[in-house]
């Protein structure tokens, strides 16, 4: 006590004070917030490993834009002319030009923007989406990661609320329709409306427009072809990064020797398609933007098809799997990812309504496969089924908390635990999510550098 009244006199009466040695072990309340700080980190790498299996892998981080625009410049002279998806699907171009733009394709690989990935979901409908309430479901939450694109008959009006994702979403398809006049007996002059039919080049001609519309938006990278008789079999998030993570496109294209196979075949094609060169597979189809633009820009193989493929040769089956094993076999995997169920025999695949619609129905369609994914076995193959009935909308909503885990009733929470034991369920979780291994890997990385930046921040604070 003594010596402590000293120092205290000398500073009073302008001496230097003794040089005394400090302890640097931290204060407490220093190591208590630091405590806690580790412990926020320790949650929120905990709460990000989980929330990624439901609702992916996004940035977060906020980018600042100037508001700055040259008076001098306008949209069709800058590159947000190319850059931002048509603010109108509405267009007076003819499926001729529709093509020829829709073939541009940028050579140099990286672009000079930030460019997020986007699936297009295109629907070919004759009319209505009965199941378009499961489909919103399955969209929310995930702006800016998916395009929709609907192509209907020319008559249909769809009345969707401006809050859909498929409002406003139809595509111009009057070109698919041509008006006979057919003159009968009383000279009554009556039009009769052609439309696009399965098995025949006016279907594929509405599928390459549907595909030519969506190149229009460059951050579509690849393309879904879907019927309004389609349901998800996964959450947007799984979907969104087994698509993304794959190195094929998801069509199929195999040699059937059989009468439906090589049997359509004809010799008149030749030299463009040979018979080895001849491959069938099913319409519904997953394509990279690269093959997307192959199929809107082909003019060597259409011809052909057009004029030599023809009931009871069903172009839809033969056109793309033939033209894209010719020009890309390398980039395909040789299947679909769209189930069907062709085991009751007959022209059609089952039709599901009301009363099949169970856990047990979805279980079985989950279980029991196995298929290549980047060249690895796996058990799921399929991320689409049909054919669904209007009547199986309302059971679809019902069950679908449990079987995919998204809907508009239950907290996130409980929506995130489902999708996670679900899929633990269904299949070992390093082959199931080796896709997503990855991506844990990479956010345990960051993170943990986080963490470590702030470990030495706080001790070389509580040391000086």
């Amino acid at each position: 006590m003594q010596t402590r009244f000293g120092s205290v006199g000398s500073l009073e009466e302008g001496k230097e004070p003794a040089v005394t040695t400090r302890s640097k072990t931290p204060p407490l309340r220093v190591l208590q917030l630091f405590g806690l700080f580790l412990a926020l980190c320790m949650a929120f790498f905990t709460i990000s490993i989980y929330t990624i299996r439901h609702f992916g892998t996004y940035s977060v981080i906020a980018t600042v834009k100037s508001n700055i625009v040259p008076c001098d410049e306008d949209e069709t002279t800058s590159l947000d002319h190319w850059r931002k998806p048509p603010s109108n699907l509405l267009h007076s171009m003819s499926d001729e030009e529709l093509l020829w733009r829709a073939s541009f394709m940028p050579r140099i690989k990286k672009y000079p923007f930030n460019r997020v990935p986007k699936i297009a979901f295109m629907f070919l409908t004759k009319g209505p989406l009965p199941l378009s309430p499961l489909w919103e479901r399955f969209f929310d939450g995930h702006q800016g990661l998916y395009s929709v694109y609907v192509h209907s008959l020319p008559s249909f009006d769809a009345e969707f609320p401006p809050s859909s994702v498929f409002y406003r979403r139809q595509i111009p398809s009057q070109h698919t329709i041509s008006v006979l006049l057919v003159e009968t007996g009383d000279n009554v002059k009556h039009s009769l409306i052609m439309v696009s039919e399965w098995g025949k080049m006016s279907m594929c001609d509405a599928e390459r427009r549907l595909l030519a519309n969506a190149l229009l938006d460059i951050s579509n990278e690849w393309f879904i072809l879907l019927s309004e008789s389609c349901i998800p079999l996964y959450n947007f998030s799984v979907i969104y990064h087994y698509i993304k993570k794959s190195k094929y496109s998801f069509i199929g294209a195999f040699d059937d020797p059989g009468p439906h196979g090589q049997g359509r075949y004809n010799e008149s094609m030749a030299p463009e398609v040979n018979l080895t060169q001849w491959r069938k597979g099913s319409q519904w189809f997953e394509i990279n933007r690269k093959l997307a633009v192959n199929i809107v820009e082909d003019i060597t193989y259409y011809p052909k098809f057009e004029q030599f493929c023809r009931p009871a040769c069903y172009v839809d089956e033969h056109y793309f799997p033939t033209m894209l094993t010719i020009q890309a076999s390398n980039l395909l995997a040789n299947r679909s990812i769209t189930w069907v169920d062709w085991s009751r025999g007959g022209a059609h695949p089952a039709t599901f309504g009301s009363a099949d619609i169970t856990e047990e129905f979805f279980t079985r369609i989950y279980e029991g496969h196995e298929c290549r994914y980047n060249d690895q076995p796996s058990s799921i193959c399929f991320l689409f089924a049909r054919k669904f009935a209007p009547s199986a909308l309302e059971p679809l909503l019902q069950i679908a908390p449990k079987v995919w885990g998204f809907n508009n009733i239950k907290p996130p929470a409980i929506a995130i635990a489902s999708v996670i034991a679900r899929h633990l369920m269904m299949t070992p979780y390093m082959r199931l999510y080796k896709w997503q291994r990855s991506v844990y890997i990479h956010i345990f990385f960051v993170e943990f550098k986080i963490i470590s930046v702030s470990i030495i921040f706080w001790f070389d604070f509580a040391a000086n």
